[in-house]
């Protein structure tokens, strides 16, 4: 049977009638309709281009249709589509294991695959969880995380719990479980007694008080390695990173680094642990692991965790937890293919000149009246709309002031997606200067325009 091919009437109507979109108000929703893709470029159904500029929802790395990632699904594709994880394997998602393992930080020998970033920080939960259980002595009194506010690490249920915007998540409290909350370590709004030199000092010191009371009941600190992504790309400042990692090794409680977002080259660093030579005891990868193609995950950890989930059968201490389709071969091999071409183009040695460039033609937005802050690291980069600049008073959730900027920019062939009045731009790692231009220009006409009044 051949496969109906629908009008353009028709799409639209299925699509805002029957397909039920994430954080979409769909009372609201006015389709817009991808149908291919070329290199940093979206094609709708209507023949309209536009710049990716947040690479697909921050996921694509090198591209879209890009020859090596295609022909390296086509060739799995080949051989075999999938096969469970559960008690077999296969070659390809075999050699990604390898292959991560040689490039993430020191330490990190093992890797667990799942589907999506809040996967990969569930198994680094329940896992670490697990661990204290079964370690000698074993410590079942550790039951508590310590998370950040604002902080955004998935849509399951342990992944929410650890999670900290209000907005995403007050509707699911009573199915949570409870966690240790921090202040986010905000290099934009600073507590007015606290000097911008001093922010990492206040807010570790902030973390040992809480590590020095509870650390006995602590099973790990989860965090985002230097950028707080759905947050409002919130950044910390720097060195508090390696003084998080050095007081969870002080008090004996790990750290959970979830680079779903921060991870494979955003920041300029193949992971964001990297800027600050931090080597957690769980590592997230998702979104960009395999270029933006797949569904894939994965989660690292240490030999330290790995040998107290080995035993004989009887005793179960194997993990319990599992997908159907980890380690799936085909996001393996785009996997593969996206670390591949990583080296064969130089990836992260053009993106300093790229991030630099970009943060020159960003500059001259901070002199903008309701501009609050221009913030950047390798190709992440921010754009804060505030109703006042001096008091850095936020435009009201309801004006929808960062949204009506990215539908000017979207008039201008630029796709973007903001968080509330946040203006994000995070275009693949291949994108060119002249679409860097474009992506400003069209930031810069949406900005003058939604604040003009």
């Amino acid at each position: 049977m051949e496969f109906r091919r629908a009008t353009r009437e028709e799409l639209i109507a299925w699509d805002r009638e029957i397909y039920w979109h994430p954080f979409t108000q769909m009372a609201e929703y006015e389709p817009l309709i991808f149908e291919r893709a070329e290199g940093c470029e979206l094609v709708d159904i209507d023949g309209n281009r536009y710049i990716d500029g947040v690479s697909s929802l921050w996921c694509n790395i090198h591209g879209h249709r890009h020859p090596e990632i295609d022909r390296a699904v086509r060739e799995q594709l080949e051989r075999v589509a999938h096969v469970t994880a559960l008690g077999c394997s296969n070659p390809t998602t075999i050699i990604l294991a390898k292959r991560l393992v040689e490039l993430a930080p020191p330490g990190l020998n093992h890797v667990f695959f799942s589907d999506n970033g809040a996967t990969a920080v569930e198994v680094a939960l329940k896992m670490a969880f697990q661990y204290w259980r079964q370690c000698k002595p074993p410590r079942p009194e550790k039951s508590l995380y310590v998370a950040l506010e604002g902080a955004y690490h998935g849509d399951t249920l342990g992944a929410v719990s650890v999670g900290g915007v209000e907005r995403f998540h007050a509707m699911f409290r009573p199915l949570l479980f409870p966690c240790i909350r921090l202040p986010a370590p905000d290099t934009y709004r600073i507590p007015p007694e606290i000097p911008r030199e001093q922010l990492a000092e206040y807010h570790l010191g902030l973390l040992e008080e809480v590590l020095a009371r509870d650390h006995e009941r602590i099973v790990a600190v989860v965090l985002e390695p230097r950028i707080q992504a759905a947050a409002g790309m919130i950044f910390h400042p720097p060195g508090y990173l390696a003084g998080v990692r050095r007081l969870t090794r002080k008090y004996d409680v790990f750290l959970i680094a979830d680079e779903v977002a921060v991870g494979m080259g955003r920041t300029g660093r193949m992971f964001a642990c990297e800027h600050e030579d931090v080597s957690p005891d769980f590592l997230c990868l998702a979104k960009g692991l395999t270029g933006g193609y797949l569904p894939l995950a994965a989660t690292l950890t240490t030999d330290r965790v790995w040998e107290a989930f080995l035993g004989r059968y009887e005793e179960s201490k194997q993990f319990y937890h599992g997908h159907t389709y980890t380690g799936n071969p085909l996001g393996a091999a785009a996997a593969l293919a996206t670390l591949e071409v990583f080296e064969k183009e130089q990836t992260l040695a053009k993106l300093p000149a790229k991030a630099e460039y970009l943060a020159k033609k960003l500059e001259p937005l901070r002199e903008y009246p309701h501009v609050g802050d221009v913030r950047q690291l390798g190709l992440i980069a921010a754009v804060e709309l505030v109703r006042d600049k001096g008091t850095r008073e936020p435009y009201p959730w309801e004006e929808k002031r960062g949204f009506r900027v990215c539908q000017v920019a979207r008039r201008h062939g630029v796709w973007l997606r903001p968080l509330g009045n946040v203006i994000v731009i995070m275009p693949p790692l291949a994108v060119s200067l002249e679409q860097i231009d474009r992506i400003v220009e069209a930031v810069t006409r949406g900005i003058e325009e939604v604040t003009a009044e």
